[in-house]
């Protein structure tokens, strides 16, 4: 069975994004459902898959990140309203036997993701 987790590299900084706090939904046609809330730990990943096994399934997913709490947490100075504030990452899972690594690359400017495995 496959697995769905994510880590946050602070480019700003250069380092691990620790203590990201990071939101995961799934997408259905009647709304979003909130499945897990968790923190990256001092390596900038989740201490365990978002999910796993049975718990991965085919469909849409989101997962929210709440880069500008971190970087004011970091006391960056900010704009108000901060640029990046909340990054949202819509994707799909259609195999759930695979792998699907969703990283988060952030500064307070810009962000990048990829699919990794």
């Amino acid at each position: 069975m496959g697995k769905l987790s994510t880590h946050v590299l602070d480019i700003t900084a250069g380092k691990p994004g620790a203590g990201v706090q990071v939101l995961l939904y799934s997408i259905a046609p009647d709304g979003k459902k909130l499945l897990k809330s968790t923190l990256t730990n001092q390596d900038g990943r989740c201490s365990a898959p978002l999910l796993e096994g049975a718990e991965l399934l085919a469909g849409e997913y989101e997962l929210v990140f709440l880069a500008g709490d971190y970087f004011a947490s970091q006391g960056i100075d900010l704009p108000t309203p901060k640029f990046v504030d909340r990054v949202t990452i819509a994707f799909g899972i259609a195999d759930p036997q695979q792998n699907y690594h969703v990283p988060l690359v952030v500064s307070p400017w810009a962000y990048s993701t990829y699919r990794g495995s």
